[in-house]
Parts: structure tokens; sequence; C-alpha cells
């Protein structure tokens, strides 16, 4: 599932790459053919890839929180928490352990 998930991020970085080497070429574009100034397509490009770039920090954050609330509602333990229930338990076996050793040498 982890996997996934990389394989997942890692396509959506490589969009947002693309995505930015296609603005930067279709606004170079504009001013070859005389529609924008240079100042005004570097300025165009600024704008829609901090624009991007803002939409896919708040997708991320969605994904994730999606992620995590999915992970939470399959009733998995975290490792922390099933390490402490182990310990627990091996402190109950050993006190199970030292009653039965006691209870033994009472009897002999």
């Amino acid at each position: 599932m982890i996997d996934l998930i990389k394989k997942t991020i890692m396509a959506g970085l490589g969009a947002v790459v693309l995505t930015t080497e296609k603005v930067h070429e279709v606004t170079k574009r504009f001013v070859v053919e005389g529609k924008l100034s240079t100042e005004e397509a570097e300025k165009l490009a600024e704008e829609l890839v901090r624009s991007g770039e803002d939409r896919w920090d708040e997708a991320s954050g969605k994904i994730s929180e999606g992620i995590r609330k999915g992970i939470e509602s399959i009733d998995l333990v975290r490792m922390k928490e099933f390490e402490e229930l182990k310990a627990r338990v091996e402190k109950i076996e050993a006190q199970l352990a030292a009653l039965r050793n006691e209870s033994m040498a009472e009897a002999e």
C-alpha cells in the first residue's frame, strides 16, 4: 500500500514539474507571437506556477488526511500500542510465573 501511495505522489510531483515547464513554454510562445511582453509573460508564469503549487499543497494535505483516516478506520494497531501491550502481557506472565513458583514452594 505504501508503494502505491509513493507512486501516486511521485506521479503528482511529475505533473507539477511538467505543468511548470508547460507554463513557461506557453508564455514564451505568447512573447514570440507578440501577445505578451517578456515581463508580462514572466509575471503570468510565476502566478500560474504559484497557483498550481498552492493547489498541489492543498491537495496533498487532503490526500494525506484521507489516507490517515482510512488507515485509522480499518482498526490497525500502531506499533507503539502493540509494544505497550506486549510489555504489559510479559509483565503479567512474569507475575503469574512467580505466583506459580511461590505456590509450588509452599506446597512442598
